[in-house]
């Protein structure tokens, strides 16, 4: 029996229905209503949401709450924040129930995810997100948060932020962009500190220029391995037509990354987007076998022959000095200069 018959005879043809779903073409383009939530200011109450892995120590809720009321917030955590469910943080419908809830809240100005971890993407049928279109709040949080970021936006248009956790490291970078683009609505220019030190030269948080040029578009994206993780679904956006596609991730063997990187092109990701910007990835090793690509012959495998401005080593991901990036808001990209300039107030 010839190999295609065979195939048939199995079934496994069928498959090529699903995996179109991953070609995005100009037919399925629709127009997206970006909604903008109000600013914050002091005074403001921010609801604490756990919608991904638990934590199991009474210090992290004490510092998160802290924090935040050391910015001038009011804070109220969830029904469900304190829940587990193996290493969830309460069933899927718990904290489905809890998420909801904010939204739903009108004494609730902002939502904040906890922490990340894993299963978020379990809970993306449970959202309502009428909800959330009607009731459009600063909803902030990454890593396995990118899952919500991606469903939100492509069910409801709302900025949402890639940033800060409840429990991350609130330092003077952190914060200061927090603020300015959350409280005071700042067109802001994100680049990388400028820290020479005793040094001749900067030899930290450095940019590699990957292909040189600028690029306007919205910026889109967050987790590796979790936007590649929803891809084929209706949670995952359709059209990245004009989008400026941001990337990090954590603990990812580097041929994982290649893989990947892979699927966003066999699933025409990389072929719509007008940008490119690869924040961090921490702690992203070889792995074990006879050899390996590095990180960087990965990226401009895929990255340069597509000829659009692109850089790596933005301060977007799982370290300290994390930037704030808004969902859905046009900016312009210069890849010489590693820079992301917002074009549009970030929030209302």
């Amino acid at each position: 029996m010839k190999r295609k018959h065979f195939l048939h005879s199995l079934g496994l043809a069928g498959l090529a229905v699903p995996l179109s779903s991953f070609s995005m073409s100009k037919s399925q383009e629709t127009a997206k209503n970006i909604i903008k939530p109000k600013r914050l200011k002091e005074g403001d109450t921010v609801g604490v949401v756990s919608p991904a892995s638990a934590i199991f120590t009474s210090e992290p809720y004490e510092i998160a709450e802290e924090s935040l009321q050391a910015m001038g917030l009011k804070v109220k955590f969830g029904k469900f924040t304190k829940s587990r469910y193996g290493h969830l943080a309460g069933t899927d419908e718990e904290r489905a129930e809890e998420f909801n809830n904010m939204f739903r809240d009108p004494e609730i100005d902002a939502v904040i995810c906890l922490r990340g971890g894993s299963g978020a993407a379990r809970i993306l049928p449970l959202i309502d997100y009428e909800a959330i279109r009607k009731n459009p709040k600063i909803f902030i949080g990454y890593s396995d948060i990118t899952a919500l970021h991606l469903a939100i936006f492509e069910k409801t248009g709302l900025v949402t932020y890639h940033g800060p956790m409840a429990t991350s490291t609130w330092n003077s970078f952190a914060y200061d962009h927090f603020r300015q683009i959350l409280f005071d609505g700042k067109e802001l220019l994100l680049s990388n500190p400028e820290e020479i030190g005793d040094e001749l030269v900067q030899t930290s948080n450095r940019i590699r220029t990957i292909q040189p040029g600028k690029a306007k578009g919205e910026l889109l994206g967050g987790n590796l391995s979790v936007l590649t993780g929803i891809m084929g679904s209706p949670y995952f956006p359709q059209n990245w037509e004009n989008k400026l596609l941001y990337i990090e991730d954590v603990g990812e063997k580097i041929y994982r990354v290649d893989r990947m990187m892979s699927q966003l092109q066999l699933g025409g990701v990389l072929d719509q987007i007008t940008g490119f910007i690869f924040g961090k990835c921490t702690d992203c090793d070889p792995g074990g076998g006879y050899g390996s690509l590095t990180l960087e012959e990965v990226i401009d495998h895929y990255i340069k022959p597509l000829g659009i401005p692109a850089f790596s080593g933005a301060m977007i991901g799982h370290i300290k000095d994390n930037s704030t990036i808004p969902n859905g808001i046009s900016a312009e990209i210069d890849a010489e200069n590693g820079s992301i300039q917002l074009l549009e107030t970030p929030v209302k």
